[in-house]
C-alpha cells in the first residue's frame, strides 16, 4: 500500500473534461438515484493548483440508499471506502489507495454537507483573490506536510470554515 503524499499540480484544463466523463459514467451507473452531481474541490476552480484528484459530490434523496450503490459503482472502478468520521456522506475512490484519480462523495441533497461544499467552491470562483489566498495556504501546507496528507487536509479546515461562514453571511445580506 502506497502512503498518500501531497503533490500539487498546476491547474489543468482537462480536469473539467475528466469531471464530465466521470459524471456521465456515474449517472449511467446510478440512474435516477442521482438527484444532483457537481464538480467540487480545488480541481473545480479555474487556475487553482490542486492535487490532481477530481472531487465529485453526488446528492441523493436518502443516504441509506448508498449501500445499493457499491456494486454499480465498482463496475465503473469506484471502490467504497468506509470512513467512520464521515457522518453525513459516503466516500468512494477511483484508483489505488494514495494514488486515486477521483474521489466521490455521496450525501443527501441539500444537506449541510452538500450546501457547504458548493458554497466553498462558488465563493472561490467568485472571489479570485480568496482563491489565491487558499492557493498560498495549500502550497505552504504541502511543503510542510508532503508526507502527511491527513494533517495537510486538517490544517486547511479553519480556512475552509471561515470561507463558508463568509459565503453564508454574504448570501443572507443580499
Amino acid at each position: 500500500m502506497t502512503k498518500p503524499i501531497v503533490n500539487l499540480s498546476d491547474y489543468n484544463l482537462n480536469w473539467e473534461k475528466q469531471f464530465e466523463y466521470e459524471k456521465k459514467r456515474i449517472v449511467d451507473a446510478l440512474g435516477d438515484k442521482v438527484v444532483g452531481i457537481e464538480h467540487i474541490g480545488s480541481t473545480s476552480i479555474k487556475g487553482l493548483e490542486a492535487k490532481p484528484i477530481i472531487d465529485i459530490i453526488v446528492g441523493v434523496q436518502c443516504l441509506d440508499e448508498v449501500s445499493n450503490f457499491v456494486i454499480p459503482l465498482s463496475g465503473i472502478e469506484y471502490e467504497y471506502v468506509y470512513k467512520p468520521e464521515f457522518k453525513e456522506r459516503r466516500f468512494f475512490r477511483k484508483g489505488v489507495m494514495g494514488q486515486g484519480t477521483c474521489h466521490l462523495h455521496i450525501c443527501e441533497i441539500n444537506s449541510s454537507e452538500w450546501i457547504e461544499k458548493l458554497l466553498f467552491r462558488d465563493y472561490l470562483r467568485l472571489h479570485p483573490h480568496v482563491a489565491k489566498e487558499y492557493a498560498s495556504l495549500k502550497k505552504e501546507l504541502a511543503s510542510k506536510y508532503k508526507f502527511d496528507r491527513p494533517t495537510y487536509t486538517k490544517k486547511k479546515e479553519p480556512f475552509i470554515k471561515t470561507i463558508i461562514e463568509k459565503a453564508i453571511m454574504e448570501m443572507y445580506s443580499k
